[in-house]
């Protein structure tokens, strides 16, 4: 930017996760953190508009705005009145596929009073599998493209459309509501609302699309031009073709600035609007991948992100990439520009431990034990995991699989349950705890043997994310199941430093984003290194759970 020097310079990055937001305030010359706050989601705390056994996952709109303010708000005030006013781009991650049905002006209709408590009208997480029937036709449809001798419009997902993902949910809301349907102009990702949002631009004539998010999840690829035709759609649901006519046919890399901050919410962060030099804001991405920029991935350095699901991210050659077979994202700039992005990952991974810990804790539901139960849920996984590293591989001959929320990667599934072998009286809590933390070990390196035969380079691991900052067990099975060292990265706030760099790209302090990725760089706090005696037993033991994947997939 004219005028800044770049030592003077701090970005913000926003990570909006699955049950917070995070604000991170950093030094635009070498990534030292200045402050970092969050804030959760009240709502989805008290697990509103969700139903796990429904595997409905919906988020309110007002969590999200409510959550980033007060995290701006808390990190402005912990850097101080100097650093805020030096402020000088905003960058944004947030999870995905989320997309809303939202209105001609870009409103999510949730913010509309008469859908104000409509859950179809919300934010459809992630991690919600209600479109597996709609996952499936546009499944069908794509076998009919092919056998008619036309494209396969899913070669670049792996082959297979998840229920995860844009068009899936977008249809099954469409079928499901049909008030929502009557309403909806478009469906906007998470991370398109919120650039659209702060910079005044959210109006569907005017606001940017990411690469990331349209092309991993809605079928958007260079090789295609574009989105497929309207025939493949209409042959899906006709109901999809307003949809499609809204998306126009243009998407755009995380370091694309989607416009500045206005100064409506340059005054709700407590930020200087700057006058007629506002602050740009980039375009955003999903938290994934912009945790890979944040931990440093580059060709043949692989990035775990793992939190509550993992994401396993690479970047390659784009002019010399082939499809993968059962590698769900693949696409030119969907982490950074120029280069091939590579997304694979397990649907559940911090959410399979956490899952395990509230299926203990629930005898503490009873309003007579709130006392007892307050402290417990922190103390309960650092107990199970100073138990179970106590444990050796396969403690007590337990096996199990880590598909309780389906199969993400290699080979999408989300019909696929979780399951334990060998269980007995002798079964405990830190045995089935440690065999759940192996079964995460072996999704991952199901999905590095995947990449490895595909003929993508992994030289090097880097993990950030939530478990990898705060579970040596996990890390350690990890580095001994995959015979590979792991290298956690000092930072807590990873993803938000990666947004913080696309920031600083698309605000010109840096030339791109490999630039900003070198400067601002967080150091390895701790490298995991396998140990031989342990690797030899998860080489068996990995074998077993091969065998126990064929038996449950049937």
């Amino acid at each position: 930017m004219a005028g800044s020097r770049i030592e003077e310079a701090y970005v913000l990055g926003l990570d909006f996760g699955t049950d917070s937001c995070r604000a991170l305030i950093v030094s635009a010359h070498d990534g030292s953190e200045a402050a970092s706050s969050s804030a959760p989601y009240k709502r989805w705390a008290r697990g509103l508009y969700s139903d796990p056994g429904e595997n409905r996952f919906r988020q309110h709109p007002l969590d999200h705005l409510e959550a980033m303010e007060e995290a701006v708000h808390g990190a402005v005030i912990q850097a101080g009145r100097e650093i805020g006013a030096a402020i000088r781009a905003i960058g944004i991650d947030t999870t995905g596929s989320s997309p809303t049905a939202v209105d001609a002006s870009g409103t999510p209709l949730a913010l509309r009073e008469d859908l104000a408590e409509n859950p179809s009208a919300m934010f459809v997480l992630w991690k919600d599998h209600t479109s597996l029937e709609e996952a499936e036709l546009i499944n069908r449809v794509n076998q009919n493209s092919i056998a008619r001798g036309g494209p396969d419009y899913l070669r670049l997902n792996g082959g297979l459309y998840s229920s995860e993902w844009y068009w899936s949910k977008v249809l099954h809301i469409l079928r499901k509501d049909p008030q929502v349907a009557a309403s909806a102009a478009s469906f906007v990702e998470h991370c398109d609302w919120i650039s659209g949002l702060l910079t005044g631009t959210g109006d569907l004539n005017t606001m940017k699309r990411n690469r990331c998010s349209m092309s991993l999840r809605a079928l958007w690829h260079k090789d295609f031009g574009g989105y497929p035709p309207r025939s493949f759609f209409e042959e899906i649901d006709p109901r999809l073709l307003p949809i499609l006519d809204s998306l126009g046919n243009q998407c755009f890399p995380a370091d694309t600035q989607a416009g500045f901050l206005c100064d409506e919410w340059a005054q709700r962060f407590g930020l200087p609007s700057f006058g007629p030099a506002k602050i740009p804001v980039s375009l955003g991405a999903l938290d994934a991948h912009i945790g890979g920029i944040g931990g440093g991935v580059a060709p043949g350095r692989m990035v775990l992100v793992a939190g509550t699901s993992a994401c396993h991210i690479l970047v390659g050659e784009a002019q010399s990439a082939e499809a993968l077979a059962g590698i769900c994202g693949q696409e030119e700039g969907s982490v950074i520009p120029g280069l091939m992005g590579y997304e694979a990952g397990q649907s559940a991974f911090g959410d399979l431990l956490a899952w395990y810990r509230d299926l203990l804790l629930w005898p503490l539901k009873d309003p007579a034990l709130k006392g007892i139960a307050a402290s417990l849920p922190d103390r309960l996984l650092p107990e199970l995991e100073g138990a179970a590293s106590m444990l050796g591989p396969c403690a007590g001959g337990l096996l199990s699989l880590d598909w309780h929320n389906g199969r993400r990667t290699p080979d999408v599934n989300p019909r696929l349950k979780g399951a334990f072998f060998g269980l007995n009286l002798g079964s405990d809590a830190p045995r089935l705890y440690r065999s759940l933390v192996e079964a995460l070990a072996f999704g991952s390196r199901a999905i590095l043997e995947r990449f490895r035969e595909g003929g993508i380079a992994v030289n090097e691991i880097s993990a950030v994310g939530g478990v990898a900052c705060k579970s040596p067990l996990v890390m350690q099975i990890l580095s001994d199941t995959l015979n590979m060292p792991i290298h956690v990265l000092a930072s807590q706030e990873a993803v938000a430093l990666g947004s913080a760099m696309c920031a600083a790209a698309a605000a010109g302090l840096y030339s791109h984003i490999p630039a900003a990725q070198a400067a601002m760089a967080s150091p390895v706090e701790k490298t995991y290194l396998p140990r031989t005696h342990e690797v030899a037993a998860y080489e068996v033991l990995y074998q077993s759970y091969q065998v126990a994947g064929k038996y449950v997939e049937g």
